[in-house]
C-alpha cells in the first residue's frame, strides 16, 4: 500500500460517510469523582457502545469523531478519564493505578443506568477494557479490543526499539535522545514530550503519519498510572482468562506492539476471535477504516 492510498483511502471513506452526530455532553459522580462524559443520540434497538481510548494521557477526542461511524446503529458513549481531560483527579494522583480506570468502567455504566453495553477499547484503553470486561462479566456483551496492548508488560520492553526503526532520521532525532527508563518515573511532562516524539511510529505508513499532529496533553494522574505499569510490570493472562463476553481482537500487522501479543491475547479470552490488517499500524480506524468498521459492525450485530 503506498502512502498516495493511504490517503486517498482514508478521505474516500470519510467522503462516504453521513455528517457526525452531535455529541452530548454530561457530568456524571461516579466512585467520589466527576466525569465528563459523552453521548451521541439513543438509537432503539441498539446496544450501547462505550468507546475507551488510549494514550493514558489523552482525553476521549482520541477516538472522536473517529469512531463516529459506529454512531448509525447505536448510542456512542466517550468519557474522559479520571485526571485526564475535563475528568476530575482522584486525590493523591500519584497513587493511581489502571485497575481505578478498569473500575470506573463499571460505574460509568451504572451511573448512565445502562444494564449492558457493548466494550471498545483502543491500545491502553484495551487494557482498560479487558480488566472492566472480566470484572463486570453480567454487565458486558460484548467486547472489541483494537491494537491493544499485550496480555503481559513484556511487549514494552523492546517497543522504544521498534518505534526508532519506523522513522525517518529527521523524527528520529527527536525520539533517540529520550530514555524510556525514564518513564518507570511519573514525570508528566516527559511521558507528555515522549509520547508526542513516539506518536509518528505508531502509523504502518510513515507518509500516511504526516498528516495527522500529534496530540498535546499532560496529565499527572495518566503519567502515574504508566510509570507504574512500566515499573512494575503486569500479568493480566488470568483476567483474559475471566472474561465472558464474546470478543473480537483487532490489530494492524504493522503495528509496533507485535502481532504475537494479539495472537496471545485472543488466545487467553475463551472463544476470542482474531483479525490481523496488513499494512496496517496501530490506527486501523484511519488506516484501514472499510476494513476495520465492517468487521467490528459485524461483530456487534451478529447473534
Amino acid at each position: 500500500m503506498t502512502s498516495s492510498t493511504s490517503r486517498e483511502r482514508f478521505a474516500e471513506f470519510r467522503r462516504g460517510l453521513p455528517r457526525a452526530p452531535e455529541l452530548q455532553r454530561l457530568t456524571l459522580r461516579a466512585r467520589g469523582l466527576d466525569f465528563a462524559v459523552w453521548r451521541t443520540p439513543d438509537v432503539p434497538g441498539g446496544t450501547p457502545l462505550v468507546c475507551v481510548n488510549g494514550g493514558m494521557l489523552y482525553g476521549h477526542d482520541l477516538l472522536w469523531p473517529a469512531m463516529s461511524p459506529l454512531a448509525v446503529n447505536r448510542q456512542l458513549i466517550l468519557y474522559d478519564q479520571r485526571g485526564r481531560g475535563e475528568s476530575a483527579a482522584p486525590p493523591g494522583p500519584g497513587g493511581a493505578r489502571i485497575e481505578h480506570d478498569a473500575g470506573d468502567v463499571t460505574a460509568l455504566r451504572e451511573a448512565l443506568g445502562i444494564d449492558r453495553w457493548d466494550v471498545l477499547g483502543h491500545s491502553w484503553g484495551g487494557g482498560i477494557s479487558l480488566l472492566a470486561a472480566a470484572a463486570d462479566r453480567d454487565g458486558t456483551r460484548r467486547l472489541v479490543l483494537a491494537d491493544s496492548v499485550g496480555a503481559t508488560s513484556a511487549w514494552l520492553g523492546t517497543l522504544h526499539q521498534r518505534g526508532l526503526q519506523r522513522l525517518d532520521p529527521v523524527r528520529r532525532s527527536a525520539l533517540e535522545p529520550l530514555d524510556p527508563a525514564t518513564l518507570s518515573h511519573p514525570d508528566a511532562g516527559m511521558h507528555s514530550t515522549y509520547s508526542r516524539a513516539f506518536y509518528p511510529a505508531w502509523f504502518g505508513d510513515p507518509q500516511f503519519a504526516r498528516g495527522f499532529t500529534p496530540p498535546r496533553a499532560m496529565s499527572i494522574t495518566g503519567a502515574a498510572v504508566i510509570a507504574r505499569l512500566r515499573r512494575e510490570g503486569y500479568d493480566w493472562s488470568d483476567a483474559l482468562r475471566a472474561v465472558a463476553a464474546p470478543s473480537l481482537v483487532v490489530h494492524g500487522e504493522l503495528d509496533p506492539i507485535p502481532s504475537d501479543e494479539a495472537r496471545r491475547t485472543s488466545q487467553l479470552i475463551p472463544g476470542a476471535r482474531l483479525v490481523l490488517i496488513p499494512e496496517c499500524g496501530h490506527m486501523p480506524f484511519w488506516e484501514a477504516p472499510e476494513t476495520f468498521f465492517a468487521l467490528v459492525e459485524s461483530f456487534l450485530t451478529s447473534h
